[in-house]
């Protein structure tokens, strides 16, 4: 089975993200995803807990979309790749990667060891995959050609969140509605 790892912050977990997954998905570019919110994002501050990121992307689980509730702290992807080969010893995993993330990739904790993993890159006009993956010698990756760009910032959505009139089109309601809980509960 091939099965994609999509970790990031997701605060919140927006339309951009779901879309992405279930085009993979619906492409066949693989069988599953999983969907693994960090607990420790390397240059983010002030999110809300795991826990709660957590529950929001359980807004979209099914059969082939699953989100990760176990290994959310590990402060490395290497790491968390290392947990999930012992997990799914029979099946291939995927790194799902912006391409924003393939320009700095070698900076990476451990990333020769991550480069072993084939990548699902989600290309970004305007950004050059071909050099880094290059100067990487990478070469068991797909660049994801056929899906359209979104304009979509869970910055602009954070900053705007109570305005759902600004947001509407970024986030799905049933999350807008929990991470407005979440926050009036994390003022409290």
């Amino acid at each position: 089975m091939r099965i994609g790892i999509y970790n990031g912050s997701f605060d919140p977990v927006h339309k951009g993200h779901i879309r992405i997954v279930r085009h993979l998905l619906k492409k066949n570019y693989l069988d599953k995803v999983l969907i693994i919110p960090t607990g420790n994002y390397w240059n983010k501050q002030d999110l809300l807990p795991v826990e709660k990121r957590i529950e929001m992307c359980k807004v979209f689980e099914n059969e082939k979309i699953l989100v990760e509730e176990e290994y959310n702290e590990l402060p490395y992807t290497y790491q968390l790749v290392r947990k999930l080969k012992k997990r799914y010893p029979e099946d291939e995993l995927y790194l799902i990667l912006g391409a924003d993330t393939v320009v700095t990739f070698d900076r990476w904790m451990h990333y020769k060891e991550l480069l072993k993993l084939p990548f699902l890159v989600i290309r970004r006009d305007g950004i050059d995959i071909e050099e880094p993956m290059k100067r990487m010698k990478k070469t068991n990756y797909t660049v994801v050609n056929d899906l359209k760009e979104m304009d979509i910032s869970s910055t602009y959505i954070r900053e705007n969140i109570e305005d759902y009139q600004k947001v509407k089109d970024m986030i799905d309601i049933r999350v807008y509605r929990l991470y407005r809980k979440y926050l009036r509960e994390t003022i409290c």
